[in-house]
């Protein structure tokens, strides 16, 4: 496969959306769209920069989830506390940042950060970390007016139930799974 061509289609708000033209293996062209979270000017800036991290924190062997409607999917499911990095902030802080925001906590110790994955392959360039924490504290709402977001822990046998009666971001899905497994 070889990347002939890119085209911006159109400039979102958050979301730039390109056209992108192969050559593929039959020596034929194929179109392909994708969405970027990045203003990309050549081929090489294609998946180039994270844009935010997914955190999976626990507080006294209880995993954190967030129960929050998306309105991509139109309806509550369950996922991870997660968010986009801002102009000139480290990982560690927007960590710290997105986890008070959503959930009131705060970081009691960084256990790892991952280097930065895809998170939608089939459609984006998109890339974010993936931060296990520690977390302390109380919760309290301070979500934006456009976000609904109820946070608990969940200890491992609810997280258990939940896997056959819930619905999960994939993340949020594969973090509770391994986390009922004592692997979190």
């Amino acid at each position: 496969m070889q990347l002939i061509k890119m085209e911006k289609v159109k400039d979102g708000r958050y979301l730039k959306n390109y056209e992108l033209t192969y050559e593929n293996k039959a020596g034929k062209e194929k179109k392909y769209e994708i969405v970027s979270r990045k203003d990309l000017q050549t081929v090489s800036d294609i998946g180039s920069q994270p844009s935010g991290v997914s955190i999976i924190a626990t507080k006294n062997n209880k995993l954190l989830l967030l129960r929050e409607f998306r309105m991509g999917v139109n309806k509550f499911i369950y996922n991870l506390c997660a968010g986009m990095m801002e102009e000139q902030e480290s990982i560690e802080e927007c960590i710290k940042r997105e986890l008070y925001e959503e959930t009131g906590l705060k970081v009691k110790d960084f256990l790892d950060i991952l280097p930065p994955s895809y998170s939608a392959v089939a459609i984006s360039d998109i890339k974010t970390y993936i931060a296990f924490v520690e977390a302390e504290g109380d919760f309290e709402d301070h979500s934006s007016e456009n976000e609904q977001i109820e946070a608990h822990f969940f200890t491992r046998e609810e997280v258990k139930d939940m896997l056959t009666t819930e619905e999960f971001s994939s993340r949020a899905q594969l973090a509770a799974y391994f986390f009922t497994k004592a692997l979190i």
